[in-house]
């Protein structure tokens, strides 16, 4: 069902309008609207503009939030905003210290890292790296070259340079050295080498001792500042875990305020008159702050009271809010535990607008029924009941609530069908068996008995969504919805009367005279081809004929075969119920024959096997068949589901 609601008009002095939202609006669920939106015909209103306080605090404490480990579990209480904010920047202190030392650690390392890369493969040179840096006669390169071009200039051309390159290190690639030619040779040399592609490594002055001695003391020091990072990351999950429930609680206090804070976003603002007066009694009006939303009929008359002994806060409830078409309520389900589950296929097709029939009773209780017709079996059914219930309990899991209610009616149809995890021999059917019962059909012969009963059921469901549709439009005040239209009052006599008619013939009574059938079913249909200009003089509009009568006539025909052809196709849709039905009994068979249980020893790892994939792939199968049924056979006919969510600025985990 939907909660019927009321639009409340809250106002009072400007200044005071945090107490309001912090002691008396967070302990109710209020849909707000936007003030000045909504007040249209009220002069003289200005939007309610102020920075909010409290924001940079809770981006500060969120950010320490998510490097919490396991936030859901630190314990969280609200607590007075002066404390919070002291909290906040209390840890903020102290967690700058550890990421400032943190920082330095982390430049330090890379430098080091940096350092290392450069002195690692001159780290054999038993020289000492400052000497060879201050030399003034002699340059030198440090660097590398490719082994395929040193061997060349080993081979043809170093033997005629006044060069030393002494070997450093070496890979599957290059190789590592320091090359020496006087100064006088400098610029020849050096151009022979960048011909032969070495490339020089800057080596800065950094570096004490010889280069393996510098790399020594390097490596040192890096591994060291490691472990100082190291513990750094220690003192951090410690310092988080010291503080986790403050900044729990900080968060939780923040978000409250800064979220009731930004209700002013939704206000408006009264001007106030500080003009002079002559009288000395004279004293100026107050602004004034006014906010606008919907509350349901049960917690508006609460806040009411609520506030009945508080001067500074006045409350208006419009109790005609429906006869105003720009206040369009939001909706708010309001369904049994055991139905709530299915409010997400409602929503997934949308929301009931308000006034509208909540179909969610509905889809619960035919979605339960159909998909145990097509998945009778009775283990199997009890797998998905018990699963299904555990997992909702446990986990509150929208969908495993449907597969355990689904799960009643497949233990249910399991046992009418006499059919216990695909064995047929161990319980005797209550009604029948899918594949074995067939009956005789005029002009037809033999035909399942469950493909009839299926057919005969989606015609039953077919007429009770045309009364929901009749109902709903009556609610609309929408005439041409409630008597000319396919699934109207003249839709409901049609297909009535072919029900009753196919009834009459399948067991053997005599049919109605010419002139009742004709009645029956040529009247509805010519209402139904009718239906625009008989809309028009029920609403006393003037008859338009779009495009002239002709035009009008040949549309109204291809409508019509169309709406037949509906009437025909959605009925035999539902033959899909018994074609499941029969369909499992015969994947089951295939199973149990894989097994062997014909021999009376069956393989029961198959069985197992067989149980498992048939109740996966059958259940996803026979749950989206049921759902297409649902959607198109039946919300089709009635519901329009073009309702708007009430989404209060207050959740129901924030009022424990």
């Amino acid at each position: 069902m939907i909660e019927k609601m009321k639009f409340v008009s809250i106002t009072g002095p400007r200044e005071d309008i945090d107490r309001v939202v912090n002691n008396y609006l967070s302990r109710y669920e209020i849909h707000l609207e936007n003030a000045l939106t909504e007040l249209t015909d009220v002069k003289n209103l200005s939007p309610y503009l102020e920075i909010n306080p409290y924001k940079e605090a809770l981006s500060t404490i969120g950010s320490f939030y998510e490097e919490v480990e396991n936030p859901e579990q630190a314990s969280a209480k609200k607590l007075p905003i002066e404390k919070a904010l002291s909290l906040v920047q209390q840890i903020k202190d102290e967690a700058d210290v550890l990421n400032k030392t943190r920082q330095e650690l982390e430049e330090k390392r890379d430098s080091l890292s940096e350092s290392l890369r450069i002195i690692y493969p001159f780290r054999n040179v038993d020289f000492d790296v400052q000497s060879i840096l201050k030399m003034r006669y002699i340059h030198y390169r440090f660097g590398r070259i490719e082994k395929d071009y040193f061997e060349k200039f080993k081979t043809y051309i170093y033997d005629n340079l006044d060069t030393i390159f002494i070997k450093c290190d070496e890979d599957e690639r290059y190789i590592w050295g320091i090359y020496f030619v006087p100064v006088h040779e400098a610029q020849r040399i050096h151009a022979v080498y960048s011909a032969m592609h070495f490339e020089k490594i800057y080596v800065p002055d950094q570096y004490d001792g010889t280069a393996k001695a510098a790399f020594t003391a390097l490596e040192a020091e890096y591994k060291k500042t490691i472990a100082d990072l190291d513990a750094n990351k220690a003192a951090r999950k410690a310092f988080f875990k010291k503080y986790a429930s403050d900044i729990a609680s900080s968060k939780l206090t923040l978000s409250q305020f800064s979220r009731n804070f930004d209700i002013r976003k939704l206000a408006a603002c009264t001007h106030g008159d500080n003009s002079a007066d002559a009288s000395a009694d004279y004293k100026p009006k107050e602004p004034f702050y006014i906010l606008c939303g919907w509350m349901t009929e049960k917690d508006a008359k609460a806040f009411q009271n609520d506030i009945s002994g508080d001067a500074r806060i006045f409350c208006l409830i419009d109790e005609n809010e429906q006869e105003d078409a720009h206040k369009t309520p939001p909706t708010k389900l309001k369904n049994p535990k055991l139905f709530k589950p299915f409010e997400m296929y409602t929503k997934m097709y949308g929301l009931p607008a308000y006034g509208e029939m909540d179909p969610t009773w509905f889809i619960a209780l035919t979605y339960s029924f159909i998909f145990g017709a097509m998945f009778g079996d009775a283990g199997q059914g009890l797998v998905l009941l018990i699963g299904g219930f555990l997992l909702y309990k446990f986990k509150h899991i929208d969908l495993a609530g449907i597969i355990s209610c689904a799960g009643i009616f497949s233990t249910f149809f399991g046992f009418m069908f006499g059919s216990f995890f695909g064995f047929e021999d161990i319980i005797e059917p209550v009604w029948l068996r899918p594949m074995d019962a067939m009956m005789d059909v005029p002009f037809i012969g033999k035909l399942n008995t469950v493909f009839i009963i299926a057919i005969g059921f989606g015609m039953g469901i077919i007429l009770l969504c045309m009364i929901f549709n009749i109902m709903n439009s009556l609610k609309a005040k929408d005439t041409e919805k409630v008597w000319f239209d396919t699934n109207s009052v003249a839709g409901l006599v049609f297909y009535g009367s072919a029900v009753i008619v196919i009834a009459l013939f399948m067991t053997g009574h005599k049919l109605p005279g010419g002139i009742v059938l004709c009645i029956m079913f040529i009247l509805p249909l010519l209402v139904m081809f009718l239906k625009e200009p008989l809309t028009n003089l029920v609403e006393k509009k003037p008859a338009a004929f779009e495009g002239g009568v002709g035009m009008f006539i040949v549309q109204g025909f291809f409508e019509m075969f169309e709406v037949l052809l509906s009437y025909f196709s959605n009925t035999l849709s539902f033959v899909r119920i018994g074609a499941y039905a029969v369909s499992h009994a015969a994947m089951m068979q295939v199973v149990l024959m894989l097994a062997g249980a014909e021999n009376g020893s069956p393989n029961w790892v198959v069985i197992v096997l067989g149980n498992i994939f048939v109740c996966g792939l059958e259940g996803l199968i026979v749950g989206i068949q049921v759902l297409r049924l649902e959607y198109y056979e039946m919300f089709s006919r009635f519901y329009k589901g073009s309702g708007r969510k009430f989404e209060p600025f207050r959740s129901d985990a924030e009022a424990k």
